[in-house]
């Protein structure tokens, strides 16, 4: 008999039937295998068994706030998390975010970009090297040797830049907050001083992108933070 072959497991999260079945029908391609939870205890509790490789969450569940529910998770387990939700305050974003969701969709959204952002989480998961060389088009971060180039050339950035663009990278495809920049960049001290992060996502889009007012690596999530574009 031929090997078993593993599916990724793609856990829903979900109160609402209609988006249930939608999830359900986008997602039933042969490509994932699918559990289903209506409640946060319920998701708990699926996430200790079924062991997902990525959670797709709702905010407004009935009894906890999706938010609660992803705190809990991040106690105990890194699995990628995308929030899927109506709330499209950037307030709502910055708490699901900073509470340790990994990406954020405003429903309604197509299909695409949902297997898109699946995709990037479960390609992230398999990345196994803490200090890999991340190419992408003629752009490449050498994180081992703290070397930039682009189109072969090296590139000079500050110390402080580096450090910015080496966080996005080995994040790249999740959404960043500003204040987790700025937490792990520098420091506690620095949480309510947003404009030093502008100012050196301006200056390394000036000497990575072609066109630094549309930017192709470093991605702007309005209001939210940012996002190095994922190798596709």
């Amino acid at each position: 008999m031929p090997a078993e072959t593993h599916l990724p497991r793609i856990l829903i999260v979900d109160d609402e039937p209609a988006i249930q079945r939608f999830l359900k029908t986008a997602l039933s391609n042969g490509e994932f295998s699918l559990d289903q939870a209506e409640t946060g205890h319920a998701a708990l509790l699926t996430a200790v068994n079924a062991k997902p490789d990525v959670i797709l969450m709702d905010l407004g569940l009935p009894d906890m706030d999706g938010v609660e529910v992803i705190e809990r998770i991040r106690q105990w387990s890194q699995v990628p998390i995308i929030v899927l939700s109506v709330r499209d305050r950037e307030s709502d974003k910055v708490r699901a975010l900073d509470a340790g969701a990994d990406d954020f969709l405003t429903k309604p959204f197509g299909v695409g970009e949902l297997l898109a952002r699946i995709r990037v989480m479960l390609r992230r998961s398999l990345q196994q090297l803490p200090e890999p060389v991340y190419r992408i088009d003629a752009l490449e971060v050498d994180l081992a040797r703290r070397l930039v180039s682009l189109q072969g050339e090296e590139i000079s950035l500050t110390p402080t830049e580096y450090d910015v663009l080496r966080l996005l990278v080995i994040n790249a495809g999740k959404v960043l907050t500003h204040r987790m920049i700025l937490q792990q960049i520098w420091g506690s001290a620095y949480l309510e001083q947003p404009h030093i992060l502008r100012v050196n996502i301006s200056n390394l889009r000036r000497k990575l992108e072609k066109d630094a007012s549309r930017p192709r690596y470093i991605l702007t999530e309005s209001g939210v933070g940012y996002r190095f574009r994922s190798v596709a």
